[in-house]
């Protein structure tokens, strides 16, 4: 029987706003990239621009580590005061965070998207199938669509997104489960348990075939490693032990070299992971860089830098959920004006004014979205929440 708490515990990471931005605008930049940067004339300028976002989809996987640290984080810290998880009240804080605007971006995708479309004297041929996402099984339905092309995308393009979150959803439907119903020592076994077999998983989709790829980064199994990866950061995070003194006390050489491999990783990701184990190992390896980034964060005391000191971006922070399921709908936006008007952007300076107008309309949308619609639901979300922010 689940024990009541008597009064919430209040916990709040504050620099991870910030982290969490930088993640989505990797996503965003990635995406602008394969959109409005590709009408560049100029072969040398793309060929920059490529290098350097051409991996900005890794903000992906560093949202996956972060969310498999809080979630583990708060999940432990409530079983060590509590003495148990409230399953109850862990699912309908999820259903009230996630599933409003995961459902009305898929509404827009499959209903608003068509009318447009063909308001618009476009005719729509969508190859989604709404059933996978009506069953929180997107990222499935993506795989299927990119098994003979990887560069194939739903009509609503914006849904492509809403893979990942399918995948969130997926690990915590068994996540607070096995940690409610696992004594807390084995919790570092069960997360390398996990490790363990999304590496053999992996194993067996290494080819450079169009769904050897989908699967090797769409589907559960292959990327269940990341959130894993957080959880045993979040483990040895919550409570004293010998690699959070070590972290505390990090020396600043030490934390400026964390960081320069993470960008050289992420760089040259494509020639350090090429194939056989390498490409196997390409997940794990960037999951440990961005865990001990989120550690850094949050416990470094020699830290050359913070998050929470840009404001901004930490203000931001807060919005990330709706940037991300809500940005590509803005670029799309962008797109049809730039082709309606037969706009030039071929040329670095109006493209770069264009992106900038593109994650400012991103914001403006996420802002609406939030404030009008999401407010609602994270107000009752706050009710089932045994620990809240300070």
């Amino acid at each position: 029987m689940t024990t009541k708490p008597i009064a919430k515990e209040k916990l709040f990471f504050p620099n991870l706003d910030g982290l969490r931005f930088l993640c989505f605008f990797a996503v965003f930049l990635f995406h602008c990239n394969g959109t409005i940067l590709r009408k560049l004339n100029d072969g040398t300028t793309k060929q920059v621009l490529n290098f350097l976002f051409r991996n900005g989809e890794l903000g992906v996987n560093a949202f996956f580590v972060l969310s498999g640290f809080l979630i583990t984080f708060l999940l432990i810290k409530e079983k060590k005061i509590n003495n148990d998880i409230s399953l109850k009240n862990f699912y309908i804080r999820r259903i009230l965070r996630i599933w409003p605007l995961f459902y009305i971006v898929t509404f827009l995708g499959f209903i608003i998207f068509p009318i447009a479309k063909s308001a618009v004297h476009q005719t729509p041929h969508e190859i989604a199938d709404y059933r996978y996402y009506l069953a929180f099984l997107p990222n499935f339905d993506f795989i299927h669509i990119k098994r003979f092309s990887f560069d194939v995308l739903p009509d609503a393009s914006f849904l492509a997104v809403l893979w990942s979150v399918g995948i969130e959803e997926q690990f915590y439907l068994a996540w607070p489960f096995t940690l409610k119903f696992s004594s807390s020592k084995k919790y570092p076994l069960i997360f390398l348990g996990i490790i363990f077999f999304t590496l053999i998983f992996r194993a067996f989709y290494l080819g450079n075939t169009s769904y050897d790829l989908a699967v090797r980064n769409f589907h559960t199994f292959s990327v269940i490693g990341d959130m894993a990866i957080g959880g045993m950061m979040a483990y040895f995070c919550s409570s004293d032990t010998k690699l959070l003194k070590y972290i505390t006390t990090m020396p600043k050489w030490i934390i400026v070299l964390l960081y320069v491999t993470t960008a050289g990783v992420i760089l040259f990701k494509q020639h350090l992971f090429a194939s056989g184990i390498s490409l196997d190992v390409e997940r794990l390896v960037l999951a440990i860089l961005f865990a001990f980034i989120i550690a850094e964060q949050n416990y470094a005391q020699h830290s050359f830098f913070k998050f929470s000191k840009f404001k901004l971006m930490s203000k931001l922070g807060t919005y990330t959920y709706g940037l991300y399921c809500l940005h590509f709908i803005a670029v799309l936006a962008v797109i049809f004006v730039i082709e309606k008007y037969n706009l030039n952007i071929s040329t670095l300076f109006p493209s770069v004014v264009v992106c900038a107008i593109t994650l400012l309309l991103s914001i403006v949308i996420s802002l609406l979205s939030y404030h009008l619609f999401e407010k609602y639901f994270l107000n009752l979300k706050n009710k089932f929440s045994f620990i809240v922010k300070k």
